[in-house]
């Protein structure tokens, strides 16, 4: 495959990595700095399985999305539009673009911008930056594919690269258990300063992390979305397997950037409103996230 990756950030790089890593044709579109480091040295991949430099090819340009089969967009959710836009007249009339982002409803939305197909996407990995040109893999890295034309290929060709992928019918329910583990992890994370295994130690948090997957499964029967019964359990578990793991909410306060929270808990409070129903939980851990993100702005 030819593969692009718009907005090459820590899952970005790491998925484009491990397709490069296999022989896929593989463009990285990312902020320069990390362009320039990948240029020079290539792409440093270190996970607890191998470390390995890997040649790729890298621009800050969106045109680095021509003749792309595969388009991966992982730019934050609050840039879907102006990525869409700027990538849009470059795309080739048949590319399938992946979206690979947190939240719900991006490929909805960039589905009316680019002009071609927009499969959702839920992606599974820990993975963060350690520096320019160099992405930390900490866990997981697996993906649920919606469906589309193109969507059978595209997982044979990923889980062969070592991306375990499957495609399903039911992708957005997929999609709203994310969601739902972001609502948790991501503020909880970020407002503490702690990684998930001490995060979840402290006295308190699962009984928060309880109310805050309530509330998330409300708003979600109401849009007749069914969420699994055992979603509790799946969400509280995470921590024990990923101890060491920040938030990307949490990475971004750190690193004096917007966060994704009006699309993780934001979108949660919106819906709720929208529908009547009480979401407190999750509008306060909006509202404290917004303040951490005043306070690094001030």
């Amino acid at each position: 495959m030819r593969v692009a990756v718009m907005g090459a950030g820590a899952v970005g790089s790491y998925i484009g990595a491990m397709l490069a890593r296999a022989k896929h044709d593989v463009t990285l579109i990312a902020r320069p700095q990390h362009v320039d480091a990948v240029k020079t040295r290539g792409l440093l991949l270190e996970s607890r399985h191998f470390h390995d430099n890997i040649e790729v090819q890298a621009t800050s340009m969106p045109s680095g999305v021509a003749g792309a089969d595969v388009v991966l967009m992982c730019v934050k959710s609050g840039d879907t539009e102006a990525a869409g836009h700027a990538m849009a007249p470059y795309l080739k009339p048949d590319a399938t673009v992946l979206c690979l982002q947190n939240g719900v409803d991006n490929a909805e939305r960039l589905q009316t911008i680019i002009g071609t197909v927009a499969v959702p996407a839920a992606v599974y990995v820990a993975a963060e930056m350690a520096g320019p040109g160099h992405v930390l893999h900490k866990g997981r890295g697996d993906l649920v594919i919606g469906p589309s034309r193109a969507s059978a290929d595209i997982a044979r060709q990923f889980t062969e690269a070592g991306i375990p992928a499957t495609v399903s019918d039911n992708v957005t329910a997929a999609l709203w258990i994310k969601l739902i583990t972001n609502c948790v992890y991501n503020p909880l994370s970020a407002i503490a300063e702690l990684p998930y295994g001490p995060l979840f130690e402290a006295e308190g948090v699962p009984d928060i992390a309880r109310n805050v997957i309530d509330e998330c499964i409300n708003v979600a029967a109401a849009l007749s979305i069914a969420i699994p019964s055992g979603i509790h359990d799946t969400v509280l578990g995470l921590a024990a397997t990923m101890p060491e793991q920040s938030s990307s909410t949490a990475q971004d306060l750190a690193r004096g950037k917007p966060t994704e929270i009006d699309h993780l808990n934001g979108y949660v409070v919106r819906r709720g409103a929208a529908l009547g129903i009480s979401t407190p939980v999750n509008h306060t851990l909006l509202t404290l996230v917004k303040l951490r993100e005043a306070h690094a702005k001030a």
